[in-house]
């Protein structure tokens, strides 16, 4: 039991928005990456009410994975990122110790994006490309 409960601390799974078009790079050996933004939101009961908080993660992809979150991921597009979490530390030029978590992902799905279709009034639209899982 423990053991699952740790194992779903460690990963994220969740549908969210990107909010910040991917940056492209190569590490010094060679291996593409590609680093974006995501939004989540969620709702709560605040006494009579409900809340909604928003919060921002920055996800790190590799190799494959990065090339096509690069190809299809801009600002805007939902996404569904599973990953693990990772933490950066370094020391700034102050000497003050800093870090950051940020989401490895080992799976980027990226829901269809939709156009509406001309001067119609029917509300309909179609999709400009299927579900993308990487």
């Amino acid at each position: 039991m423990l053991s699952m409960l740790l194992f779903s601390i460690h990963y994220y799974n969740r549908v969210t928005i990107v909010v910040r078009d991917p940056e492209f790079k190569k590490s010094p050996t060679g291996t593409t990456i590609c680093k974006f933004s995501i939004a989540t939101m969620r709702s709560y009961k605040s006494g009579e009410g409900f809340e909604k908080e928003t919060s921002f993660f920055d996800i790190e992809t590799w190799a494959k994975l990065a090339e096509a979150c690069q190809e299809k991921g801009k600002k805007g597009r939902a996404c569904r990122v599973v990953g693990r979490l990772k933490q950066d530390r370094w020391t700034d030029a102050d000497s003050k110790a800093r870090s950051k978590v940020v989401i490895v992902a080992e799976h980027v799905e990226f829901k269809p994006e939709f156009k509406k279709e001309g001067a119609s009034d029917t509300g309909n639209a179609t999709p400009a490309d299927s579900d993308i899982a990487f």
